[in-house]
């Protein structure tokens, strides 16, 4: 049986959005607007508006992490509407509640184009966020996942490769206490540097250098930690130092 595509888990009204926004992928101005869609007070925010701004690319379409981060950061649900391989899926973050909207087809989707995900539109949620009765009666739903992971994910897998730029610079890193990496897939070599992160300061070179990493992992990993709000970024510690004589190294 041929895979099923994700447009037909949607209502008609939404999969006619979803229908119009993959069309609109091809306009060379939809990558850069950041708009909203209602004249409420859930519409984004000038300071988000300008925050996203930041992370466009006119060639590539805006950096999916990077306006993951800035959401976070301001801590607003949104729906950011992604393409993913031929197909344009709503996800819809909140960020107070550490979920995420979609069906498990699309985290399907996400996980085979990981590194091919961009942002074509982003604007307020479109959905309220869930209440205890919007639950199964098994405590689940089966359309709300868990934030962590897929932040965590999308940091190391994705098609970004250099710090955030809240992050970048000279600096010293460690992992904030009681940060928790249960859930998350973390083990061997990448956890034992976690847990050392835990109580030794390390800068981008020297973290670079640990069992497991190399330039390019490294960044990857403390723009995880980051999106987990698990780092600890110190410009004054003794073992800061700048990121900036890597170069190319890692991309």
């Amino acid at each position: 049986m041929p895979p099923q595509s994700f447009e037909s888990t949607l209502p008609y009204e939404d999969r006619a959005h979803a229908a119009a926004m993959r069309g609109a992928v091809h306009s060379a101005t939809l990558s850069t607007e950041f708009h909203d869609t209602d004249p409420d007070e859930s519409t984004l925010s000038p300071s988000l508006r300008a925050d996203l701004s930041r992370f466009d690319d006119e060639e590539n379409g805006a950096d999916l992490l990077g306006v993951l981060a800035a959401c976070l950061r301001h801590g607003k649900r949104v729906t950011i509407h992604l393409q993913c391989g031929r197909h344009a899926l709503p996800l819809t973050v909140f960020p107070q509640e550490q979920l995420i909207h979609c069906s498990m087809s699309m985290i399907e989707q996400m996980a085979q184009h990981m590194a091919e995900l961009h942002v074509l539109h982003v604007e307020a949620a479109w959905i309220a966020p869930p209440t205890r009765s919007d639950l199964h009666p098994g405590g689940t739903n089966p359309l709300q996942h868990p934030l962590a992971p897929f932040a965590w994910e999308l940091a190391m897998r994705g098609a970004r490769r250099e710090l955030l730029p809240e992050i970048g610079g000279a600096a010293a890193y460690r992992v904030a206490p009681g940060t928790d990496f249960a859930r998350l897939p973390v083990r061997g070599p990448l956890l034992a540097s976690l847990t050392r992160l835990r109580h030794q300061a390390a800068n981008l070179r020297d973290l670079s250098s640990w069992p497991g990493l190399d330039g390019g992992r490294a960044k990857r990993l403390l723009n995880a930690l980051y999106l987990q709000s698990g780092l600890i970024v110190s410009r004054a510690h003794p073992e800061a130092a700048s990121d900036s004589w890597f170069g190319a190294l890692g991309r």
